[in-house]
């Protein structure tokens, strides 16, 4: 995902308008074709369901320690509500208890208004959409919002000691209804404090100079760790504190109960290298000391034998303007055998792609070490991974780790066809692509091409080039445009491969047509189909968009004098076209070097003007073409799940099953959330 980054993100407008991976016949195949994905759909949002193919296969001890490790990921729940705003578990919370009311009437119009907003906080994990961070408040109006809490028992409310109903409902109109209170959780615009402009809850009375000041005192090596990553900081008696998120610390109760079930799940660890990575989760979690979070990536990146695996922890910082603080988040998962044959192609020829790959000398690796490249299936995913999910992940973060020790990367093959199925007859493609022999070509080979993008994307981009000896780390060096370069190179190296004919001679594809297919939808994505996703009058910020309207703007720019790509109108409408796809690859090639130059050398000024000119502006007359063309397709922009539920089956107070429940509500799921894991206060 970011700053150094290890995840793709799911637009859910399309798979192939995305470039993200998507499933092979294969795995269909595999899928229960009776299975339901849908279950609730509400604002711009519709809720999935993914199956956990192959969990019957499952030893007694992996289910066992599944289960456990499913426990733990919940328990952190409440962690990603707080980070990503000071009040979101007291809005939650609040939510909550109404809902649990019985003597509520849940229907008509006002009430239909409230249960929206519901859905559009439970999903974003707070009040702040989950993909723009715009604030969001309720349609339906205050004093309806007020007679629900007014019908609440007073000790079932999250008051505040000593507190009236009439004060807390003041703290609630603010924190809810005022759009100006904290009204953005992530405010990457040019020229300001991007730490006092940003609502999230990482920092508290600092500034964003006085923070990259602090950070500056801490000792940097070839080998630092990521410092800031599990803290908050604040400013106590003039001077700057961090609160670590460890048990004795910020966020101790959740932290405390995620240690109990990863100690549970050790002793059923499938081999000693899974046990040592789980130990040190454990050491890290209790400590807070991020050299120990180190050790742990170690051992854990070094496991690649067993079947289930868990990645949990403090780990992406796009919900850092700045670009350090790492979100809570977990995904869960066994093993996809078959689907992983296709992404372990890729990876085992990691070294000709760097050796291969249109950079300076000095910026590529000499050896690249231990890419360990699966497919997965996901079981359970929490924090900042659901509801809405990363497609493909890559970790760890860390870059010197990756050069000594390698990474994973995992695409999740269950959720890739989840959304497939949800997009089948979307008629999405037949909207924005008019040239019939490419549609056709997109059709039969767009699936593909987003799977190999994906693929290359997590496990050759994120882990290729490296920095110049006594460069600092990307967010020191970057700061907040690290996030988006980083993910814009990741996705340059995909495209700069996909059309080379190395794919075809290690048979993950058929011919470079795919190549064109996957070229035909960045483009189209990047200079037109993202759009659907903002507002009107909205610049882009969301790093992911950024980085492809980046890429194809700056080549679509670079190219005009050959005509490589060209923008076309047909019946009134507006078409991206692609008219040389190799001289387009060459562009790929060359936008790629330049931002690993800017990556290995700090170029700060370089990044920055990379992205302030082609990443940011929109076209407004492109804009309301493409929002009044999407409209009338009566699709949800965005994409979300329903987790699996794993359910213990005991006798003599021994497991002797783990079953596999599919919820069928959204809200449900939500309700018994806050009922099962709710361990913070609402406010820390």
């Amino acid at each position: 995902m970011n700053k150094k980054n290890g995840m793709i993100l799911f637009s859910g407008v399309l798979f192939l308008c995305a470039i993200c991976s998507c499933t092979s016949p294969d795995n269909q195949s595999k899928q229960t074709e009776t299975f339901k994905v849908s279950v609730d759909s509400f604002a711009d949002l519709e809720v999935l369901r993914y199956e956990v193919s192959g969990w019957n296969q499952l030893s007694l001890e992996q289910k066992t320690l599944a289960y456990y490790l499913y426990q733990a990921a919940l328990s952190g729940r409440d962690i990603i509500y707080d980070q990503r705003g000071k009040y979101n578990l007291l809005i939650r919370k609040t939510l909550e208890t109404i809902w649990n009311n019985p003597k509520i009437t849940q229907s008509g119009s006002d009430w239909d208004k409230f249960k929206v907003y519901c859905g559009q906080f439970w999903f974003s994990n707070g009040n702040y959409h989950h993909y723009s961070n715009d604030k969001f408040i309720p349609e339906c109006s205050f004093e309806y919002f007020t007679s629900l809490i007014e019908a609440c028992d007073e000790k079932a409310l999250p008051l505040e000691r000593g507190e009236t109903v009439a004060s807390f409902l003041k703290r609630m109109k603010q924190a809810v209804f005022d759009q100006s209170f904290e009204p953005k959780m992530v405010n990457l615009r040019e020229g300001i404090d991007h730490v006092a402009h940003s609502s999230n809850n990482f920092y508290e009375g600092v500034t964003q100079q006085e923070v990259e000041r602090f950070y500056n005192t801490f000792s940097h090596t070839e080998q630092e760790p990521e410092w800031g990553l599990n803290s908050k900081v604040i400013k106590e008696a003039g001077k700057l504190k961090e609160h670590v998120w460890k048990v004795g610390g910020m966020y101790s109760a959740a932290i405390e109960k995620m240690v109990f079930w990863i100690e549970k799940a050790v002793p059923f660890a499938e081999n000693e290298q899974q046990k040592k990575a789980l130990s040190l989760l454990v050491e890290y979690y209790k400590t807070g000391d991020l050299k120990n979070w180190d050790e742990y990536n170690k051992a854990w990146v070094q496991d690649t034998a067993s079947t289930i695996d868990f990645a949990n922890g403090f780990i992406e910082v796009y919900n850092d303007a700045i670009g350090i603080k790492g979100s809570y988040e977990a995904v869960l998962s066994l093993k996809d055998f078959e689907t992983t044959k296709r992404i372990k192609a890729i990876a085992d020829q990691a070294q000709w792609f760097e050796d291969n790959a249109p950079l300076m000398p000095d910026h590529k690796k000499k050896s690249v070490k231990g890419i360990s490249a699966k497919a997965i299936t996901a079981i359970v995913e929490a924090g900042d991974a659901a509801p809405s999910t990363p497609i493909g992940i890559n970790l760890p973060n860390s870059d010197w780790l990756r050069k000594e020790y390698g990474s994973k990367s995992v695409s999740l093959s269950n959720i890739i066809h989840a959304y497939n199925e949800s997009s089948a007859t979307s008629g999405f493609l037949d909207e924005f692509m008019n040239d019939k022999e490419k549609l056709e070509r997109m059709k039969k080979y767009g699936n593909l091409g987003s799977d190999l993008h994906t693929d290359m994307h997590e496990c050759i981009g994120h882990a290729s080039g490296q920095i110049n000896k006594g460069v600092a780390t990307p967010d020191k060096t970057l700061k907040s445009y690290a996030s988006c370069l980083e993910e814009a190179r990741a996705d340059l190296v995909a495209l700069y491969y996909i059309l080379d004919p190395k794919l075809v001679e290690i048979g993950v594809m058929p011919s470079v047509e795919v190549g064109k297919a996957a070229y035909d939808s960045y483009m189209m994505n990047g200079l037109m189909t993202q759009l659907t996703r903002l507002k009107l009058g909205d610049d882009i910020e969301e790093a992911h968009m950024r980085n492809r309207a980046l890429n194809a703007y700056w080549v679509y720019q670079q190219g005009k004098k050959d005509n490589v790509v060209e923008f076309v109108k047909a019946n009134d409408k507006t078409y991206v076209q692609i008219n040389n796809y190799e001289k387009l690859r060459v562009l790929f090639g060359s936008l790629l070097k330049e931002i690993q130059r800017i990556k290995s050398e700090g170029d700060y000024n370089a990044g920055k003007n990379l992205v302030e000119t082609y990443g940011v502006k929109v076209d407004q007359v492109l804009h309301k073409e493409v929002l009044d063309r999407y409209a009338k397709l009566n699709l949800k922009p965005y994409k979300g799940f329903v987790q699996p539920k794993l359910v213990a089956v005991e006798k003599n107070g021994e497991i002797t099953d783990v079953k596999v429940e599919y919820p069928n509500s959204f809200y449900e799921q939500m309700l018994d959330y806050g009922r099962d894991y709710s361990y913070l206060p609402v406010m820390n």
